[in-house]
């Protein structure tokens, strides 16, 4: 009698077994799962989420290291994990169309962050990230899909610390503008006093007017500048030539749309990039 006790109760654990993983796991046809991917569109989205989801949720950057996000086309494979996922993490408002159609096709639950509530646009510009207020209301509304609140509050908190870092860093310097050959740098420069300049407009690479290069090179002589920012992810040429022909020095401003891999092998991340563009910055405007 006793063996067939124990049998039974080994049976009844077997099976209790057998149904919590398929409670965990999901149906074989896709359905619900807490193990279902996030999809996010390019690093600061993915980065966002890594950060608030931890170990327990997968996230899916779809701008592989190194890439252009502007230039970003979808696999087969890629429209499948949109398709796939439980949160489709993108900007919105054409930032990259192909992946926006893919998400209307989507059963997930899909966060345009540029739609954020309180978030004010300068029309098409959606470099928002680079101002650290402003990706705290993004991060917020991360935390509010994911259900994470808390870790959201506790990054929120590292952001206010960096843009007072920013503030005091940029409070005393003896240029303000900022020459750059992508107009990416527009949120930030507004937050802390700073006139953007650009060569090209809000697409990187794209081939700029012969006036528009005189203008930049005029204002570069006129204003006394001493530094003409590059990037990291496109060709540093166009700075490289405006600053031979105006006698400055050109550096790097990262728009942190992506990390190359040798950044992410060396443990780069967000605030490790945002960091070195102010400190890029402090040099260029003679900042004390």
């Amino acid at each position: 009698m006793r063996l067939r006790i124990i049998f039974i109760l080994i049976g009844l654990t077997v099976a209790g077994v057998v149904i919590a993983v398929f409670a965990v796991g999901g149906d074989s046809k896709g359905g619900a799962s807490s193990t279902r991917e996030i999809v996010a569109a390019f690093y600061p989205l993915a980065y966002a989420a890594e950060q608030l989801g931890g170990p327990t949720a997968p996230v899916v950057n779809l701008t592989p290291a190194g890439a252009e996000p502007h230039d970003l086309e979808l696999s087969p494979g890629d429209v499948k994990k949109v398709k796939d996922a439980s949160l489709v993490l993108l900007m919105g408002h054409g930032f990259q169309p192909q992946l926006e159609r893919a998400a209307r096709n989507s059963q997930a639950r899909v966060v345009t962050v540029l739609d954020t509530s309180g978030l004010d646009r300068h029309g098409n510009d959606p470099h928002v990230w680079l101002d650290p207020l402003r990706y705290a209301l993004i991060v917020r509304a991360i935390g509010k899909a994911l259900g994470t609140q808390d870790a959201a509050a506790r990054f929120v908190a590292r952001l206010h610390a960096l843009d007072r870092e920013y503030r005091a860093g940029l409070a005393h310097c003896a240029r303000h503008e900022i020459v750059t050959s992508h107009a990416a740098f527009g949120y930030l420069a507004q937050r802390y006093g700073l006139t953007q300049v650009s060569v090209e407009g809000l697409a990187p690479e794209a081939e700029p007017a012969p006036r528009d290069l005189a203008r930049v090179v005029d204002l570069v002589r006129t204003n006394g500048v001493t530094t003409v920012y590059a990037e990291t992810l496109v060709s540093p040429k166009l700075a490289d030539t405006i600053a031979r022909d105006t006698g400055t020095r050109s550096a790097v401003l990262d728009p942190i749309e992506g990390l190359r891999p040798r950044a992410v092998a060396a443990g780069a991340d967000y605030f490790t990039v945002m960091r070195a563009n102010l400190a890029a910055l402090r040099a260029g405007l003679d900042c004390r």
